[in-house]
Formats: structure tokens, sequence, C-alpha cells
């Protein structure tokens, strides 16, 4: 399968690319917060139904990050799980090769949103022996206390990053990210959205791939701006109880609605780096209700709505 994907684009450079951007963003994240990641390099053993390796890099406990996860992974095997097929049914049971980097950040000042970044390639041999190879992918940002200026600058960077690809990518993909980050079991998003695309391949291998790398590269653009203007903002109990109650509903999309999730599970993963998503600390409470005209029921109000940033 890999020699056939390579006439159309070499693995070999989307992984190079992936490691690269994977060791550029532990760096600035390891710059502001001064902690140490944890690099746990990993290889499925033999006779597992997925063959392959990664590397997953954590910072736990820091000043800034309470957890900062970070994984790059590439395997193959025998037969694509029903998550990666529901869209693509003519694919189902092919064999597939699957590279990709998958962060999540969980901040520890309630004021620093969360931030979740996965860009991926897929490629998967069909019968008649044609590869295909698609990309997805996409960033989204979580606030739990929300301010204007951060949630523009977030969206507009997502749209910098895409318009050279075409004007139509950032409000389909804005879109598409807003209806995908939805718990629909509550009705409620699970944050002010971004940018999120899947399958795709409209663009050609090499031009999709130069897409997927302009969005991977203004992570850092988009959020880290946002670290820095928040990180010393002063908080109390108050604010610690609902950041803690609003990571709930971010454990809950994960784990029922998230296709990563899904895929890295249903395909027999690492069990332990699919979870580095989790955040340290979460709660639950019934029927919470945040005082009428605070800035908890702000974020209600006039931040998880469907709105345009730009």
């Amino acid at each position: 399968m890999t020699d056939s994907v390579t006439s159309a684009l070499d693995p070999a450079t989307v992984r190079d690319f992936l490691l690269g951007l994977q060791t550029r963003i532990t760096d600035a994240v390891r710059a502001v917060d001064g902690g140490t990641f944890v690099v746990d390099g990993w290889e499925k053993p033999p006779g597992d139904m997925l063959q392959g390796n990664g590397v997953t890099m954590i910072l736990e406990g820091g000043p800034v990050f309470e957890r900062a996860g970070c994984g790059f992974s590439h395997v193959t095997g025998p037969k694509l799980p029903p998550s990666a097929t529901q869209h693509r049914p003519e694919l189902a049971g092919a064999p597939f090769e699957a590279m990709g980097v998958s962060l999540v950040f969980h901040p520890r000042n309630p004021y620093v949103p969360t931030v979740h970044m996965n860009v991926r390639m897929l490629a998967a041999q069909v019968a008649d022996g044609a590869p295909v190879c698609w990309f997805g992918g996409g960033m989204d940002l979580t606030p739990y206390y929300g301010f204007e200026e951060d949630v523009r600058h977030f969206h507009q960077t997502c749209k910098d990053a895409l318009d050279p690809f075409g004007q139509d990518k950032y409000p389909r993909f804005k879109t598409w990210c807003d209806e995908y980050f939805f718990l629909k079991h509550r009705n409620e998003a699970r944050g002010v959205g971004g940018v999120f695309f899947d399958d795709f391949s409209e663009l050609g291998p090499q031009r999709s791939f130069a897409m997927l790398q302009s969005v991977a590269n203004g992570l850092l653009l988009a959020y880290m701006p946002l670290v820095q203007r928040r990180k010393d903002t002063a908080y109390g109990q108050r604010e610690r109880d609902f950041q803690l109650y609003r990571r709930g509903r971010y454990v809950e999309f994960n784990l029922v609605w998230d296709r990563g999730t899904h895929f890295g599970l249903q395909s027999g993963g690492r069990t332990e780096s699919i979870l580095l998503s989790m955040p340290p600390h979460a709660t639950w409470s019934y029927q919470n209700q945040p005082e009428p005209g605070s800035a908890e029921a702000a974020l209600y109000a006039q931040f998880l709505p469907r709105r345009d940033w730009v």
C-alpha cells in the first residue's frame, strides 16, 4: 500500500512534518510553562491488530498548564474501523495507514481557554488496487470565561490559514466545526469552535497536504497570545469550580461523540495515548445553573451559541 501512496504523496514527507510540528508546539509550551514534558516513545508489539509507533509527550502539574498532551502516531492496520468509513462505505474493510498529531492543552487558570488540535492523514487500499489518500483535522477553542477579542483572534487566525486555499474554506470548515463539536445530548456547543474538516482530498494530495500544514502551523499563532494575555489573571474558588464543571462537558464530548477517540479505540490503538485529551480534574453537579447576569451566565448566553466571529 505504501508504495502506491508514495506515487501521489510520500508518507515520509507527512511523517517528518508531523514530528517537527510536535516538537515546535511542545517547545513553545515548555517556554511558557517552564515545566518538563514526559517523552514516551512507543511501538505496537508484534501480534497486535495495529502495527506502528508514535511519541506521546505530556506535561502535567505545571504553573501554566495543568495538563498539556501532544501525541504523534503512525500506524497501519488490516481493516479500517467503522468510525473511518461512515462517509466512505466503499472503503469498509480496507487495509489502511494513518498518521497524525493530536493535542489538548488544559490550562490551570480558568481565564485561559482549553485548546484542541488534530491533524492527520489516512490512506487506504481499495479492492482494485488504487490508493485513496485523504486528510482531516482542525482546531477549536473552549473558554470557561469568554472574551470577545480572544475568540475573534482565534477565528481570524484560522481564516488566515485557510484563505490561500479558497475563500470558501473558512466559512465551510467553521460551520463543520460548529456542528461537530456539539453535545447533542445537551443541545449545547462544547466551546466557541474554530475550524474542522474530514475526508478531505478535493485539492489533490499535494495541495490538500499544504492546507493541512497551514492549519497546523496556525495553532501557536492562534492560541499562545491568549495564554500570554490571561495566564496571570487573578481568580478564586468560584472560577476554579466553574472551570472544573465545564471540563465535565469536555469529557462527555470526547467519550460520547468524538470520532477520533472512537477510531483509536475501535482500531486497537494505544489507550493511554488516545485518552491524553482527558483533563486531570473535572466535576459534575446536578442541574447547575449560573447566577443571572454573571460572567458564567455570559458564557452560555453570548459565547456558546453559534455566531460569526470574523
